[in-house]
């Protein structure tokens, strides 16, 4: 019973440092000079269809600012270059376990261990646009999970935001 109990805790610890990560995928223009782009600006519209609480898109807005900047990109309203738009997608999945003791047989609600799980997978897509052509140039693409606690979530969404912008073509 005791190996069972320590299983099971081991269990739980892998699925949860698994589900830390983020899976990141990335999709470009191979023909555009990214070096080319220095301004950017939000894309209102886009951001406002994102179907999350306006506490998460602050979130996520100012993640992208930072890294943003750190690829050399500056905010500028007025005439960017490109036009930076988010889309988020979520994934909840409930997991239901009954397991009964070694035996197959239950003596009392102590040897039953009867719990259920819910983890939420969230998927963030950044898009850049042309400003001028108006057209897609590239999108990122993250996909891990969010704990719903307040303090760790804006430490979990700047690392979904870096992880996917680390795909950005230039450095």
């Amino acid at each position: 019973m005791k190996n069972y109990k320590i299983l099971l805790i081991l269990l739980i610890s892998l699925t949860y440092l698994s589900c830390s990560s983020v899976r990141v995928t990335t999709d470009y223009n191979s023909e555009i000079d990214f070096s080319s782009y220095k301004t950017y600006a939000f894309s209102k519209k886009g951001i406002d269809k994102a179907k999350i609480n306006e506490l998460d898109k602050k979130r996520i807005l100012k993640a992208l600012e930072i890294e943003l900047s750190s690829i050399g990109l500056r905010k500028n309203s007025i005439d960017p270059d490109v036009v930076v738009s988010i889309f988020t997608g979520v994934n909840e999945q409930i997991n239901i376990n009954n397991s009964y003791n070694y035996l197959g047989y239950s003596y009392g609600p102590w040897y039953n261990f009867n719990y259920n799980t819910s983890t939420t997978q969230g998927t963030l897509f950044i898009d850049i646009i042309d400003y001028k052509k108006n057209e897609l140039v590239w999108q990122g693409i993250g996909k891990g999970y969010i704990s719903e606690k307040t303090s760790k979530k804006e430490e979990q969404i700047k690392s979904f935001v870096n992880k996917i912008l680390l795909q950005y073509p230039v450095k």
